[in-house]
């Protein structure tokens, strides 16, 4: 990453994905969990639900669906994420392609 000053601190752009900046382990995993967490919020926003409206049609507990609302989503996986969201009335379309680098890598595209 190109770094420069900036009145004195220090700063680089970042990669478009903050949790592979920050050096942490899962970071794809990390960030395709979060866009279906963000996704998540807006349904159950859109729709009007309450937490534990929204957890019934999840298949969740009112609980883990304040967690989840919270940012604490590590023990969901992405499976159960995209099985929350296609309850809540969202198709999910799954693309593999070839990479263009020798490993490929995780992305989520949202509309």
């Amino acid at each position: 990453m190109k770094k420069r000053v900036i009145e004195g601190i220090e700063v680089s752009r970042g990669s478009g994905n903050v949790f592979a900046d920050l050096d942490l382990p899962d970071a794809e995993t990390l960030q395709i969990k979060t866009g279906l967490v963000i996704e998540i919020r807006r349904a159950i926003r859109q729709q009007g639900l309450t937490q534990q409206a929204a957890a019934t049609r999840m298949g969740l507990t009112q609980p883990k669906v304040s967690s989840m609302m919270r940012g604490d989503f590590s023990n969901v996986s992405e499976r159960k994420l995209m099985e929350c969201l296609n309850r809540l009335g969202y198709d999910i379309e799954i693309k593999v392609r070839p990479a263009s680098a020798r490993i490929g890598h995780l992305m989520l595209a949202l509309p």
